[in-house]
Protein backbone atom coordinates (compact mmCIF):
# COMPACT_ATOMS: atom_id res chain seq x y z
CA UNK A 1 0.00 0.00 0.00
CA UNK A 2 2.79 2.43 0.83
CA UNK A 3 4.67 1.58 -2.36
CA UNK A 4 1.33 2.01 -4.49
CA UNK A 5 1.08 5.71 -2.53
CA UNK A 6 4.39 6.46 -3.18
CA UNK A 7 3.96 5.62 -7.10
CA UNK A 8 0.61 7.92 -7.30
CA UNK A 9 2.43 10.83 -5.14
CA UNK A 10 5.70 10.71 -8.08
CA UNK A 11 3.05 10.79 -10.62
CA UNK A 12 1.51 14.06 -9.60
CA UNK A 13 4.79 15.35 -9.08
CA UNK A 14 5.68 14.67 -12.64
CA UNK A 15 2.87 16.40 -13.95
CA UNK A 16 2.94 19.55 -11.64
CA UNK A 17 6.85 19.75 -13.28
CA UNK A 18 5.57 19.36 -16.27
CA UNK A 19 2.73 21.96 -15.78
CA UNK A 20 5.55 24.28 -14.40
CA UNK A 21 8.10 24.10 -17.09
CA UNK A 22 5.24 24.43 -19.52
CA UNK A 23 4.50 28.10 -18.03
CA UNK A 24 6.78 30.22 -19.19
CA UNK A 25 6.36 28.82 -22.79
CA UNK A 26 2.77 29.52 -22.38
CA UNK A 27 3.46 33.23 -21.17
CA UNK A 28 5.60 33.78 -24.21
CA UNK A 29 2.97 32.42 -26.41
CA UNK A 30 0.08 34.94 -24.71
CA UNK A 31 2.34 37.69 -24.71
CA UNK A 32 3.46 37.18 -28.62
CA UNK A 33 -0.53 37.01 -29.68
CA UNK A 34 -0.96 40.24 -27.68
CA UNK A 35 2.30 42.05 -29.61
CA UNK A 36 1.59 40.20 -32.55
CA UNK A 37 -1.77 38.35 -33.29
CA UNK A 38 -1.87 38.70 -37.26
CA UNK A 39 0.87 36.44 -36.83
CA UNK A 40 -1.67 33.92 -35.43
CA UNK A 41 -4.54 34.30 -37.98
CA UNK A 42 -4.04 31.50 -40.42
CA UNK A 43 -3.53 28.49 -37.30
CA UNK A 44 -6.86 30.36 -36.09
CA UNK A 45 -8.48 30.27 -39.60
CA UNK A 46 -7.67 27.45 -40.36
CA UNK A 47 -9.36 25.29 -36.98
CA UNK A 48 -12.22 27.92 -37.98
CA UNK A 49 -12.72 26.32 -41.27
CA UNK A 50 -12.31 22.64 -39.49
CA UNK A 51 -15.36 24.11 -37.25
CA UNK A 52 -16.94 24.90 -40.10
CA UNK A 53 -16.59 21.81 -42.84
CA UNK A 54 -17.49 19.65 -39.72
CA UNK A 55 -20.34 21.86 -38.76
CA UNK A 56 -21.19 21.55 -42.78
CA UNK A 57 -20.97 18.11 -42.85
CA UNK A 58 -23.41 17.45 -40.08
CA UNK A 59 -26.16 19.80 -42.24
CA UNK A 60 -25.39 17.68 -44.97
CA UNK A 61 -25.78 14.49 -43.13
CA UNK A 62 -29.29 15.77 -41.78
CA UNK A 63 -30.30 16.83 -45.08
CA UNK A 64 -29.50 13.74 -46.18
CA UNK A 65 -31.16 11.89 -43.83
CA UNK A 66 -34.65 13.72 -44.30
CA UNK A 67 -34.63 13.42 -48.26
CA UNK A 68 -33.74 9.73 -47.69
CA UNK A 69 -36.95 9.36 -45.17
CA UNK A 70 -39.58 6.94 -47.01
CA UNK A 71 -43.37 7.90 -46.67
CA UNK A 72 -46.00 5.84 -47.41
CA UNK A 73 -49.97 6.31 -48.21
CA UNK A 74 -52.46 3.70 -47.29
CA UNK A 75 -55.72 3.26 -48.39
CA UNK A 76 -58.18 1.32 -46.96
CA UNK A 77 -61.46 0.12 -46.06
CA UNK A 78 -63.34 -2.21 -43.42
CA UNK A 79 -67.23 -2.82 -43.39
CA UNK A 80 -67.13 -4.13 -39.57
CA UNK A 81 -69.71 -2.94 -36.85
CA UNK A 82 -68.13 -0.03 -34.60
CA UNK A 83 -70.28 0.22 -31.28
CA UNK A 84 -69.95 4.00 -30.42
CA UNK A 85 -68.40 4.50 -33.23
CA UNK A 86 -68.13 8.33 -32.71
CA UNK A 87 -65.72 7.46 -28.90
CA UNK A 88 -63.97 5.39 -31.38
CA UNK A 89 -63.32 8.27 -34.07
CA UNK A 90 -62.44 11.14 -31.30
CA UNK A 91 -59.96 8.35 -29.73
CA UNK A 92 -58.64 7.14 -33.55
CA UNK A 93 -57.70 10.84 -34.14
CA UNK A 94 -55.32 11.20 -31.29
CA UNK A 95 -53.75 7.77 -32.01
CA UNK A 96 -52.69 8.71 -35.56
CA UNK A 97 -51.82 11.89 -34.49
CA UNK A 98 -49.46 10.43 -31.92
CA UNK A 99 -47.75 8.90 -35.03
CA UNK A 100 -47.41 12.37 -36.59
CA UNK A 101 -49.61 10.53 -39.51
CA UNK A 102 -50.95 13.11 -41.91
CA UNK A 103 -55.24 12.00 -43.79
CA UNK A 104 -58.48 11.40 -44.17
CA UNK A 105 -60.61 8.63 -42.12
CA UNK A 106 -64.57 8.41 -41.99
CA UNK A 107 -65.95 6.62 -38.83
CA UNK A 108 -69.33 4.91 -39.27
CA UNK A 109 -71.42 2.38 -37.27
CA UNK A 110 -70.86 0.30 -40.10
CA UNK A 111 -67.05 0.32 -40.75
CA UNK A 112 -63.64 2.79 -41.56
CA UNK A 113 -62.78 4.13 -44.68
CA UNK A 114 -59.35 5.65 -44.51
CA UNK A 115 -56.52 6.99 -46.40
CA UNK A 116 -53.78 8.19 -44.48
CA UNK A 117 -50.10 8.88 -44.96
CA UNK A 118 -46.49 9.33 -43.28
CA UNK A 119 -43.59 7.91 -42.78
CA UNK A 120 -42.78 4.17 -43.41
CA UNK A 121 -42.42 3.21 -39.80
CA UNK A 122 -45.71 5.21 -38.68
CA UNK A 123 -47.62 3.74 -41.46
CA UNK A 124 -46.33 0.42 -40.46
CA UNK A 125 -47.09 0.74 -36.57
CA UNK A 126 -50.72 2.03 -37.59
CA UNK A 127 -51.21 -1.06 -39.50
CA UNK A 128 -49.71 -3.17 -37.10
CA UNK A 129 -51.69 -1.87 -34.71
CA UNK A 130 -55.14 -1.90 -36.81
CA UNK A 131 -54.61 -5.50 -37.38
CA UNK A 132 -54.23 -6.02 -33.49
CA UNK A 133 -57.88 -5.26 -33.30
CA UNK A 134 -59.83 -8.25 -33.77
CA UNK A 135 -62.49 -6.54 -36.12
CA UNK A 136 -60.37 -5.26 -38.31
CA UNK A 137 -57.86 -7.66 -38.54
CA UNK A 138 -58.82 -8.63 -42.43
CA UNK A 139 -57.91 -5.18 -43.22
CA UNK A 140 -56.09 -5.09 -47.25
CA UNK A 141 -54.03 -1.94 -47.07
CA UNK A 142 -53.11 -0.44 -50.59
CA UNK A 143 -49.52 0.73 -49.77
CA UNK A 144 -47.79 3.48 -52.17
CA UNK A 145 -44.65 4.80 -51.89
CA UNK A 146 -44.71 8.48 -51.98
CA UNK A 147 -41.78 11.14 -51.31
CA UNK A 148 -43.48 13.45 -49.17
CA UNK A 149 -46.86 12.92 -47.37
CA UNK A 150 -49.96 13.04 -49.40
CA UNK A 151 -51.70 15.79 -46.75
CA UNK A 152 -51.13 18.56 -44.67
CA UNK A 153 -53.67 17.26 -41.72
CA UNK A 154 -55.30 14.69 -40.00
CA UNK A 155 -59.08 14.43 -39.55
CA UNK A 156 -60.81 11.30 -38.63
CA UNK A 157 -64.71 12.05 -38.57
CA UNK A 158 -68.08 10.08 -37.58
CA UNK A 159 -70.44 9.94 -40.77
CA UNK A 160 -73.45 8.03 -41.18
CA UNK A 161 -71.61 5.92 -44.17
CA UNK A 162 -68.12 5.48 -44.81
CA UNK A 163 -69.34 5.82 -48.63
CA UNK A 164 -71.99 8.10 -48.91
CA UNK A 165 -74.67 5.94 -51.00
CA UNK A 166 -78.00 6.88 -49.19
CA UNK A 167 -78.33 2.72 -48.98
CA UNK A 168 -77.82 2.74 -44.94
CA UNK A 169 -81.06 0.21 -44.24
CA UNK A 170 -79.21 -3.30 -43.82
CA UNK A 171 -82.43 -5.27 -44.88
CA UNK A 172 -81.71 -3.90 -48.37
CA UNK A 173 -77.88 -4.23 -48.77
CA UNK A 174 -75.62 -5.06 -46.41
CA UNK A 175 -72.16 -5.67 -47.60
CA UNK A 176 -71.04 -7.56 -43.94
CA UNK A 177 -73.54 -10.28 -45.20
CA UNK A 178 -73.88 -10.66 -49.00
CA UNK A 179 -71.93 -9.00 -51.82
CA UNK A 180 -70.56 -9.72 -54.99
CA UNK A 181 -67.75 -12.08 -55.69
CA UNK A 182 -64.38 -10.79 -55.25
CA UNK A 183 -61.85 -11.44 -57.94
CA UNK A 184 -58.22 -10.95 -57.39
CA UNK A 185 -56.32 -8.31 -59.94
CA UNK A 186 -55.33 -11.50 -61.94
CA UNK A 187 -58.77 -13.49 -61.79
CA UNK A 188 -60.24 -9.77 -63.03
CA UNK A 189 -57.65 -9.93 -65.92
CA UNK A 190 -58.28 -13.02 -67.09
CA UNK A 191 -61.80 -12.69 -67.01
CA UNK A 192 -62.77 -8.97 -68.29
CA UNK A 193 -62.94 -9.35 -72.03
CA UNK A 194 -65.42 -12.78 -72.22
CA UNK A 195 -68.11 -12.56 -74.49
CA UNK A 196 -70.53 -13.07 -71.67
CA UNK A 197 -69.00 -10.61 -69.35
CA UNK A 198 -69.65 -6.74 -68.49
CA UNK A 199 -67.25 -4.34 -66.93
CA UNK A 200 -68.63 -1.92 -64.83
CA UNK A 201 -67.30 1.21 -63.82
CA UNK A 202 -69.33 2.45 -60.73
CA UNK A 203 -67.42 5.69 -59.79
CA UNK A 204 -68.30 9.17 -60.85
CA UNK A 205 -67.68 11.16 -63.98
CA UNK A 206 -64.73 13.03 -62.75
CA UNK A 207 -62.97 9.88 -62.15
CA UNK A 208 -63.93 7.81 -65.23
CA UNK A 209 -63.23 10.98 -67.31
CA UNK A 210 -59.81 10.42 -66.15
CA UNK A 211 -59.35 6.61 -66.91
CA UNK A 212 -60.93 3.60 -67.61
CA UNK A 213 -60.59 -0.07 -67.90
CA UNK A 214 -60.62 -0.76 -71.90
CA UNK A 215 -65.04 -1.06 -73.46
CA UNK A 216 -66.17 -0.46 -69.43
CA UNK A 217 -69.59 0.78 -69.03
CA UNK A 218 -69.94 4.07 -67.12
CA UNK A 219 -72.40 5.57 -65.68
CA UNK A 220 -73.27 9.36 -65.91
CA UNK A 221 -72.94 10.27 -62.27
CA UNK A 222 -71.91 13.10 -60.07
CA UNK A 223 -71.06 10.67 -56.80
CA UNK A 224 -71.85 7.38 -56.19
CA UNK A 225 -74.85 8.34 -53.94
CA UNK A 226 -76.76 8.80 -57.55
CA UNK A 227 -75.50 5.04 -58.49
CA UNK A 228 -79.27 3.57 -57.42
CA UNK A 229 -80.97 5.44 -60.05
CA UNK A 230 -79.24 4.18 -62.96
CA UNK A 231 -79.91 0.51 -61.71
CA UNK A 232 -82.78 0.31 -64.47
CA UNK A 233 -80.35 1.80 -67.04
CA UNK A 234 -78.45 -1.43 -66.63
CA UNK A 235 -81.14 -3.91 -67.27
CA UNK A 236 -79.98 -4.61 -70.30
CA UNK A 237 -76.70 -6.34 -68.90
CA UNK A 238 -78.80 -8.95 -66.71
CA UNK A 239 -77.96 -12.11 -68.72
CA UNK A 240 -73.96 -10.78 -68.42
CA UNK A 241 -71.73 -11.55 -65.55
CA UNK A 242 -71.18 -8.03 -64.21
CA UNK A 243 -67.70 -7.28 -63.16
CA UNK A 244 -67.65 -3.82 -61.12
CA UNK A 245 -65.12 -2.38 -59.98
CA UNK A 246 -63.89 1.24 -58.35
CA UNK A 247 -60.80 3.24 -56.75
CA UNK A 248 -59.79 0.75 -53.87
CA UNK A 249 -63.15 -1.60 -53.77
CA UNK A 250 -65.18 0.57 -51.38
CA UNK A 251 -67.92 1.49 -53.46
CA UNK A 252 -67.95 -2.18 -55.14
CA UNK A 253 -68.94 -3.44 -51.88
CA UNK A 254 -72.07 -1.61 -51.60
CA UNK A 255 -72.90 -1.32 -55.58
CA UNK A 256 -72.35 -5.21 -56.04
CA UNK A 257 -74.60 -5.94 -53.31
CA UNK A 258 -77.20 -3.97 -54.80
CA UNK A 259 -77.34 -5.21 -58.34
CA UNK A 260 -78.02 -8.61 -56.28
CA UNK A 261 -80.66 -7.41 -54.77
CA UNK A 262 -82.01 -5.97 -57.77
CA UNK A 263 -81.91 -9.33 -59.22
CA UNK A 264 -78.56 -9.41 -61.36
CA UNK A 265 -77.58 -13.04 -60.85
CA UNK A 266 -73.92 -13.18 -61.56
CA UNK A 267 -71.73 -10.15 -59.89
CA UNK A 268 -68.42 -9.90 -59.31
CA UNK A 269 -65.87 -6.91 -58.05
CA UNK A 270 -62.73 -6.54 -58.56
CA UNK A 271 -60.89 -7.07 -55.11
CA UNK A 272 -58.39 -3.78 -54.21
CA UNK A 273 -60.02 -1.96 -56.74
CA UNK A 274 -58.09 0.06 -59.35
CA UNK A 275 -54.84 0.41 -57.33
CA UNK A 276 -54.20 -3.28 -56.68
CA UNK A 277 -54.65 -4.05 -59.92
CA UNK A 278 -52.34 -1.85 -60.92
CA UNK A 279 -49.49 -3.47 -58.77
CA UNK A 280 -50.40 -7.02 -59.34
CA UNK A 281 -51.44 -6.96 -62.68
CA UNK A 282 -49.36 -4.17 -64.18
CA UNK A 283 -52.79 -1.82 -64.84
CA UNK A 284 -52.95 -4.15 -68.04
CA UNK A 285 -55.97 -2.12 -70.40
CA UNK A 286 -56.17 0.17 -67.34
CA UNK A 287 -56.83 3.61 -69.91
CA UNK A 288 -55.84 7.08 -68.46
CA UNK A 289 -54.84 7.35 -64.94
CA UNK A 290 -56.64 6.95 -61.97
CA UNK A 291 -58.07 9.56 -59.86
CA UNK A 292 -57.05 9.60 -55.82
CA UNK A 293 -58.33 11.52 -53.02
CA UNK A 294 -55.33 13.09 -51.59
CA UNK A 295 -53.19 16.02 -53.01
CA UNK A 296 -51.66 14.16 -55.60
CA UNK A 297 -55.13 13.87 -57.44
CA UNK A 298 -53.93 11.25 -59.59
CA UNK A 299 -51.50 8.00 -60.04
CA UNK A 300 -50.36 6.50 -62.74
CA UNK A 301 -51.38 2.37 -62.64
CA UNK A 302 -50.64 1.33 -65.88
CA UNK A 303 -47.07 0.16 -66.60
CA UNK A 304 -47.75 -2.41 -69.25
CA UNK A 305 -49.88 -0.44 -72.09
CA UNK A 306 -50.59 2.48 -71.03
CA UNK A 307 -52.31 5.47 -72.68
CA UNK A 308 -54.02 9.30 -72.17
CA UNK A 309 -57.78 9.52 -72.80
CA UNK A 310 -58.44 12.28 -71.32
CA UNK A 311 -58.48 15.82 -72.98
CA UNK A 312 -57.94 19.80 -71.36
CA UNK A 313 -61.34 20.70 -70.64
CA UNK A 314 -60.58 24.37 -72.08
CA UNK A 315 -58.68 23.43 -75.30
CA UNK A 316 -59.52 19.59 -76.03
CA UNK A 317 -55.83 19.02 -75.90
CA UNK A 318 -54.74 15.31 -74.40
CA UNK A 319 -53.68 15.60 -70.68
CA UNK A 320 -53.83 13.32 -68.04
CA UNK A 321 -54.18 16.50 -65.26
CA UNK A 322 -56.84 16.77 -63.05
CA UNK A 323 -57.58 19.77 -60.76
CA UNK A 324 -60.05 21.83 -58.84
CA UNK A 325 -61.14 24.88 -60.05
CA UNK A 326 -59.49 27.69 -58.13
CA UNK A 327 -63.00 29.39 -57.54
CA UNK A 328 -63.91 27.75 -54.04
CA UNK A 329 -67.97 28.04 -54.72
CA UNK A 330 -67.01 26.19 -57.89
CA UNK A 331 -64.46 23.65 -56.80
CA UNK A 332 -64.97 21.47 -59.79
CA UNK A 333 -63.15 18.58 -61.13
CA UNK A 334 -61.60 18.99 -64.18
CA UNK A 335 -58.80 18.06 -66.59
CA UNK A 336 -56.85 20.35 -68.02
CA UNK A 337 -53.20 21.14 -69.46
CA UNK A 338 -50.58 23.23 -68.07
CA UNK A 339 -51.25 26.15 -70.76
CA UNK A 340 -54.78 26.65 -70.33
CA UNK A 341 -53.69 26.63 -66.68
CA UNK A 342 -51.20 29.36 -66.91
CA UNK A 343 -54.06 31.17 -69.07
CA UNK A 344 -56.80 30.18 -66.94
CA UNK A 345 -55.35 30.74 -63.44
CA UNK A 346 -56.61 27.48 -62.28
CA UNK A 347 -59.95 28.39 -63.42
CA UNK A 348 -62.49 25.70 -65.56
CA UNK A 349 -64.57 29.83 -67.00
CA UNK A 350 -63.98 32.94 -67.28
CA UNK A 351 -66.16 33.69 -64.94
CA UNK A 352 -64.56 31.34 -62.34
CA UNK A 353 -60.90 33.36 -62.92
CA UNK A 354 -62.73 37.02 -62.15
CA UNK A 355 -64.38 35.37 -59.00
CA UNK A 356 -63.39 37.69 -56.04
CA UNK A 357 -62.58 34.66 -53.80
CA UNK A 358 -60.85 32.87 -56.11
CA UNK A 359 -57.67 30.94 -54.75
CA UNK A 360 -53.41 31.45 -56.02
CA UNK A 361 -53.65 28.98 -58.30
CA UNK A 362 -49.59 27.08 -57.94
CA UNK A 363 -50.04 24.44 -60.66
CA UNK A 364 -50.77 21.64 -58.86
CA UNK A 365 -54.98 22.49 -58.52
CA UNK A 366 -55.15 21.03 -54.96
CA UNK A 367 -56.09 23.26 -52.28
CA UNK A 368 -55.83 22.30 -48.74
CA UNK A 369 -58.49 23.65 -47.35
CA UNK A 370 -61.91 25.13 -49.47
CA UNK A 371 -65.26 26.21 -48.27
CA UNK A 372 -68.26 23.24 -49.11
CA UNK A 373 -69.24 24.09 -52.77
CA UNK A 374 -72.14 25.07 -54.36
CA UNK A 375 -74.11 23.20 -56.79
CA UNK A 376 -73.04 24.87 -59.80
CA UNK A 377 -74.92 24.16 -63.35
CA UNK A 378 -72.50 22.16 -65.89
CA UNK A 379 -73.84 25.29 -68.74
CA UNK A 380 -71.45 27.17 -66.57
CA UNK A 381 -68.18 25.16 -67.28
CA UNK A 382 -66.64 27.37 -70.65
CA UNK A 383 -64.33 26.42 -72.73
CA UNK A 384 -61.80 29.15 -73.92
CA UNK A 385 -63.34 30.18 -77.30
Amino acid sequence: MKEASRGALSYKRQQLSFAFNLLPFTLKIAAAFRLYPFAFYPILSFHLKILNLRRSFNTVCSSINDFMEMYNTLLYYCYSTIANAEQFAADHLKFCKSLGLTGRIIVADEGLNGTVSGTAEACKTYMDTVHADERFAGIDFKIDEVDTPSFVKMHVRYKSEIVHSGLRDPNVIDPKQKTGKHLEPKEFLAMKDREDVVVLDVRSNYEHSLGKFKNAVTLDIDNFRDFPDMINQLAQYKDKKILTYCTGGIKCEKASALLLHEGFPEVYQLHGGIIKYGKEAGGEDFEGKCYVFDNRLSVDVNSVNPVVISTCFNCGKTTPKMINCANPECNEHFTQCDECGTAMDGCCSEACKEHPRKRVYDGTGYYVKVPQPVNVSKNKLQPIA
